[in-house]
């Protein structure tokens, strides 16, 4: 579990186990958690293609291609092969195939006392949130990315995405610039940085992979709700005390939004500055989430966030 500490009465957060980086000849997993992968073998062979390219090696999860209905196979399944995949020495990071729905039902399955031994890294975003939660608790890094099927977009519009992902697996240095918004609460905060998928955190609330957000700068992204709901998760993260003691908020893509017939009657960036505290700084657009493009984010690692008038940045600086 994550350590706090007390020092003069503040929490003092301890900084978190980094994964080896990659090197040439090191091996990646690709495995499915969660949702189907139907008539996607092509495009798990340009996922592997790209990896190999690296000169990394690749293996595939025994189940990745099951049909489980909704999910790439059975809980017990799905479970295996990231079991495997965690305590298997040979493989340095696990890559999840896509994300949808069903990594919350087999996080509790696994087993991480090899894993929290000799840690990899893990990566993805949306449901893979639940993983970068619950392995922020036991204290180590992880990778907010692309995922394989990522590589479905237009390969135009992906570049960045795949830059950042390759930076942050070969340990490269990563720092963004960003166009400021004008809905932008400015400021310049230092933090650890953790979140992902808003509807993925509100469901780790009340569980061993809720997070502690005291001092730490919050990133969020959404796909595909209702304003209304919107604001439902945000207000449940307000309630649980995650927006208190925040450091910074990042937000990313909220894109694909439902109209709703009645009107909300604010846009989304309002929406989120009437739950968030005034004294929180606030960036808006930061390139990471359900669009093409994903700009890669290693959670858990010291962020400084400058958010200014015109151009905004995000640098690693830990």
């Amino acid at each position: 579990m994550m350590i706090f500490s007390s020092i003069n009465g503040q929490e003092k957060i301890n900084k978190l186990i980094t994964p080896p980086y990659l090197q040439k000849g090191d091996t990646i997993a690709i495995v499915a958690p969660a949702g189907i992968l139907k008539n996607r073998h092509a495009t798990i062979q340009r996922a592997k293609n790209l990896i190999e390219s690296w000169g990394l090696c690749v293996v595939l999860g025994d189940n990745l291609f099951n049909d489980g209905h909704h999910f790439a196979g059975s809980d017990i399944q799905r479970t295996t092969d990231f079991q495997t995949a965690l305590d298997n020495p040979n493989i340095k990071a696990i890559w999840a195939a896509r994300g949808g729905y069903g990594s919350v039902r087999i996080l509790d399955k696994l087993d991480y006392e090899k894993f929290k031994k000799n840690p990899k890294w893990i990566i993805g975003y949306s449901d893979i949130t639940a993983f970068h939660n619950h392995i922020h608790n036991l204290g180590i890094e992880t990778v907010h990315g692309m995922m394989a099927t990522s590589l479905e977009e237009k390969p135009k519009e992906i570049i960045e995405t795949i830059l950042s992902f390759k930076k942050a697996l070969f340990g490269q240095e990563i720092s963004y610039n960003i166009p400021s918004s004008k809905f932008n609460k400015k400021g310049i905060v230092e933090g650890q940085l953790v979140g992902g998928n808003l509807a993925i955190l509100s469901s780790m609330l009340g569980s061993e992979s809720q997070l502690n957000t005291n001092g730490k700068v919050l990133f969020i992204e959404e796909i595909g709700e209702y304003k209304y709901s919107i604001d439902r998760m945000l207000q449940s993260l307000k309630r649980a005390g995650y927006f208190e003691n925040l450091s910074g908020l990042i937000v990313g893509d909220i894109s694909s939004i439902k109209k709703n017939s009645t009107q909300w009657g604010s846009s989304i960036e309002q929406l989120i500055l009437d739950v968030v505290p005034e004294k929180i700084p606030v960036l808006f657009d930061f390139p990471a989430g359900h669009n093409a493009d994903n700009r890669a984010l290693i959670l858990g690692r010291k962020v400084k966030l400058s958010i200014l008038s015109k151009v905004s940045s995000l640098v690693f600086i830990d």
